[in-house]
């Protein structure tokens, strides 16, 4: 663990604030679930809790499924971070922080569909090799959790009507399975 240097008091309610810093460092935003963890050296930890990290497993096998479907790199992400890949260049993007633009489009809770303008095209994570063809928001009980999207090479190619109906079928069923 590494020291801050950050000391902060327990209010009346039992209320400790996270200092700033911290929360733009670790991307620890207003209404973020944390998990609580104590241990036996009187330590209390918070960590960022990614309800679409639970589902794991599922979104590795919707992923192989995606990617077998369409021969196209597909991914999973929750807020933070990509959590399941399947296809070409899975070690260069698996387990990385979500690139600036991908965290937009999911704040804007709208579907993205690559207009095929190599200039334009958006990257799923930064130095990532692959562009975002399409990508869908999954949103569960109103909250934005993630997203699901397929990556190409070619960043002049369009997505199909069967590519978007894919992946928000996914992003449906990942969010259904997150309420449930």
């Amino acid at each position: 663990m590494k020291a801050t240097g950050i000391v902060r008091r327990i209010d009346e309610l039992g209320r400790v604030v996270i200092p700033k810093e911290i929360r733009r460092t670790q991307r620890i935003r207003r209404g973020d679930p944390l998990e609580i963890f104590t241990t036996g050296d009187g330590e209390v930890i918070f960590k960022k809790y990614s309800p679409i990290g639970e589902l794991h497993s599922t979104a590795s096998q919707y992923t192989d499924v995606l990617n077998k479907s369409f021969a196209l790199t597909a991914f999973v992400s929750d807020r933070d971070h990509i959590i399941a890949v399947s296809g070409a260049g899975k070690r260069e993007i698996a387990d990385r922080s979500i690139s600036q633009p991908l965290e937009k489009l999911m704040e804007s809770r709208k579907p993205y569909l690559s207009e095929g303008v190599p200039e334009q095209a958006v990257l799923p994570c930064e130095g990532s090799d692959r562009a975002i063809l399409c990508a869908w928001p999954i949103v569960a009980a109103g909250d934005v959790t993630g997203s699901v999207g397929l990556l190409t090479d070619d960043r002049t190619e369009k997505p199909d009507a069967a590519h978007q109906k894919a992946v928000s079928v996914a992003a449906a069923f990942l969010a259904k399975q997150m309420e449930e």
